[in-house]
């Protein structure tokens, strides 16, 4: 099965990207962040006419997670409520998830945090207790997990352009960092890393600056598996060529095949 992550930064306008990379790349499952559409106006017909399914939570202009797969998903959820209750973090549209082949794909778009020690960090924080939570619930209705997503953390140095520079602001402060420890920690692992130790690898680069160009980025959009899926991961590589297109996303394709 390969699964591919993407932060499109509005489904609507990188539809025709999108759909151009389905036609060359053939996953079996695609998960789109930052979509920007509420679900009545969600592109579906270029997706579909591909073959595949989609399963949406969206708002308008922000925000907004997708689901895009080959085959009917079953058990599709979106939010923390149908595990942890009715939480007003639900009200920003940024959990999906659905199993296909006895595996539970959930999609996330963890908030940014705008700054440390801001109100929005706060909220990414508890945003990220919640989800901690929500996989350890998980866990216990199945053993087969991929979580992936815009994850809007670099877990450790390797996965920044400039450390020294970066390493404790957002996005890399210890908080974030140790929040996603805590999830690895319930059973998961980074699966990029287990075939790439190395660092100067990255799936985010800022528009401004000539970032990507100078190779500026940031590692945050990830695939965590659980042991049986890591076990048998093949590969997971990063696809910096939709990155080169006129005007793309700031994100990159991450794709993970086991």
């Amino acid at each position: 099965m390969k699964v591919a992550t993407w932060n499109v930064n509005s489904v609507r306008t990188r539809q025709d990207q999108v759909v151009n990379w389905l036609r060359e790349n053939k996953v079996d499952i695609l998960c789109l962040q930052e979509t920007k559409v509420v679900d009545d106006n969600f592109p579906r017909s270029p997706f579909a006419e591909l073959g595949y399914h989609i399963y949406v939570s969206g708002q308008k202009s922000y925000n907004g997670v997708a689901i895009i797969s080959t085959e009917p998903l079953e058990d599709v959820n979106t939010g923390f409520a149908p595990l942890i209750g009715t939480s007003d973090l639900d009200e920003q549209k940024r959990v999906i998830s659905g199993t296909i082949n006895d595996v539970r794909i959930v999609n996330v778009y963890i908030p940014n945090g705008s700054s440390v020690g801001s109100d929005k960090y706060t909220y990414k924080l508890r945003w990220l207790t919640a989800l901690q939570e929500y996989l350890r619930l998980l866990l216990y209705e199945t053993s087969n997990i991929c979580i992936c997503g815009d994850f809007n953390i670099a877990p450790d140095d390797r996965d920044l352009h400039a450390p020294a520079l970066l390493t404790g602001q957002i996005m890399a402060s210890d908080l974030e960092r140790q929040a996603i420890a805590a999830i690895v920690n319930l059973g998961f692992a980074d699966a990029f890393r287990k075939f790439t130790t190395e660092g100067g690898h990255y799936s985010w680069w800022d528009y401004r600056s000539a970032a990507f160009g100078r190779n500026l980025g940031w590692r945050i959009d990830h695939h965590y598996l659980t042991s049986d899926l890591y076990a048998q991961a093949i590969s997971c590589t990063i696809d910096v060529a939709p990155r080169k297109l006129p005007q793309p996303s700031d994100h990159t394709p991450v794709i993970v095949e086991f």
